[in-house]
């Protein structure tokens, strides 16, 4: 029996072994999707306890609690920091073969030099040893980005931030990690929520505009802010979409729609998704024209419990995987953005994992010459991002397209102790390669497959989106 996540965790074959500690272990971490607060980061946070690096913004450990019963308090509510610490460490034991119960350790180890099981006998004095350590320098918000290795960040931020905290950052030379924004214009997009009216005339304020009444002046808009966020650095955008509808619309049409929306009315599905396919199209060809990468994020029913969203907001644990053919709308946006000849590269993530040969076999389509992987199948996500989750991503990829090219992990999470997922990703992506030369599928040539490893966990993701 092996020991409790030793050296080898993960690892069970020789190859896999050496491929890790030999090469993937040691590359840096570019996390180019994340939602940690960039303001953390300029002012150096030093976190109080464990609860608020471990516990605060993390809905993964929300959802572990809220399954076991935990009362609201101990989860997003009022109690002391300590008791949702250990109201936590009682219920982890219970999540056997949950990915967080892995991570929750990792991270005690590679943060805090800690071996022991958290359980609820353990806690007090878990809790009192990462205090300690949380009080150092060594583990302030930029001490754990430096332990962690990372050279890169890339945050999620709204096209009407001021992005002063990544000018703050840029321009502080004693910070190693370049941090750059990313595009998320989702509330522009959902043109049928209650909070477009609202977003609008904020929209229209960053771009130095009085109103945005037609599309011509949306259009101006977005653009005048994508010239910003350029100067900041961003090379990326991401749009959290339900589902893709091919809905094309004239201008006269699209104007009238936006009138009728901005008069107060509801609009029809059919209006919302002729909007949304307008406004999607535009961006798609400025995304291009700036060498931005496209990111796509689908197949999520969000908000399902309403008595939760209406106590706690939006991103608090409450959005599942959602079914259906999302194939269509994709294939559509891709290809009439490649008959305009401005199709960007575009890396496409779906929360339902049945959804993964789909995306393989469409963004095949779409190849460019002279642009390995230019359309990429983003990593095992959210609800997929466990062993057999990113097993069957990889897996995919490599069966249908080309796994040499993949872009590899990013952590999608809003804590700074979440790093250890890439060495988590690295240890399933070296034992899945090391099982497939062991059976003698792939020769044994440690050259070619130490640089195939440090290319996905790494470098290949450092070149697609132009950092090196």
């Amino acid at each position: 029996m092996k020991s409790f996540m030793d050296r080898d965790f993960l690892l069970n074959n020789e190859t896999a072994k050496t491929l890790y500690h030999e090469y993937a272990a040691k590359m840096p971490i570019v996390d180019y999707h994340c939602h940690i607060n960039p303001a953390e980061i300029a002012e150096d946070r030093q976190f109080d306890n464990i609860a608020q690096v471990w516990l605060g913004g993390d809905h993964y450990k929300w959802r572990l609690m809220r399954a076991c019963g935990v009362e609201e308090r101990y989860v997003t509510g009022d109690a002391p920091d300590i008791e949702k610490f250990k109201a936590f460490a009682r219920i982890l034991p219970r999540a056997i073969g949950n990915p967080v119960y892995h991570w929750a350790h990792l991270e005690l180890k590679r943060y805090f030099n800690c071996d022991l099981p958290l359980n609820e006998n353990t806690a007090e004095g878990i809790w009192n040893m990462c205090n300690a350590q949380l009080r150092t320098k060594e583990l302030s918000v930029r001490g754990i980005i430096r332990k962690s290795n990372v050279t890169t960040i890339v945050t999620t931020d709204d096209p009407v931030d001021d992005l002063a905290h990544h000018k703050k950052i840029s321009n502080d030379p004693s910070f190693e990690t370049a941090v750059y924004p990313c595009w998320r214009p989702d509330k522009l997009l959902n043109i049928e929520r209650d909070e477009f009216l609202s977003y609008l005339p904020k929209l229209a304020e960053s771009a130095g505009e009085k109103k945005l009444n037609s599309m011509a002046a949306i259009r101006d808009a977005l653009k005048k802010r994508m010239d910003f966020f350029q100067e900041a650095g961003c090379r990326s955008s991401d749009h959290g979409i339900g589902e893709i509808i091919y809905a094309p619309a004239g201008e006269a049409e699209l104007d009238n729609i936006l009138k009728k929306r901005l008069s107060g009315s509801c609009l029809t599905n059919e209006e919302a998704n002729a909007f949304r396919w307008a406004v999607l199209l535009f961006l798609g060809e400025e995304y291009y024209k700036r060498n931005w990468v496209m990111e796509i994020h689908f197949g999520v029913v969000r908000n399902n419990n309403t008595r939760a969203f209406r106590a706690l907001g939006p991103d608090t644990g409450f959005d599942a995987i959602k079914n259906g053919n999302c194939m269509p709308g994709l294939g559509s946006l891709l290809d009439a953005l490649e008959c305009k000849g401005c199709l960007p590269k575009t890396m496409v993530f779906s929360l339902n994992p049945n959804d993964n040969a789909a995306i393989v076999s469409m963004i095949g389509c779409f190849s460019e010459e002279g642009i390995p992987g230019k359309m990429q199948h983003g990593t095992a996500w959210w609800f997929n991002d466990n062993i057999p989750g990113m097993v069957a991503q990889i897996t995919n990829l490599a069966n249908m397209s080309v796994l040499g090219n993949f872009t590899g992990m990013l952590t999608d999470s809003r804590s700074f102790l979440s790093y250890t997922r890439h060495e988590y990703f690295r240890r399933i992506l070296c034992n899945l390669i090391g099982e497939w030369v062991e059976n003698g599928e792939y020769p044994a040539d440690m050259d070619a497959l130490g640089t195939l490893v440090q290319d996905i966990s790494y470098n290949n993701a450092m070149r697609y989106f132009g950092f090196n």
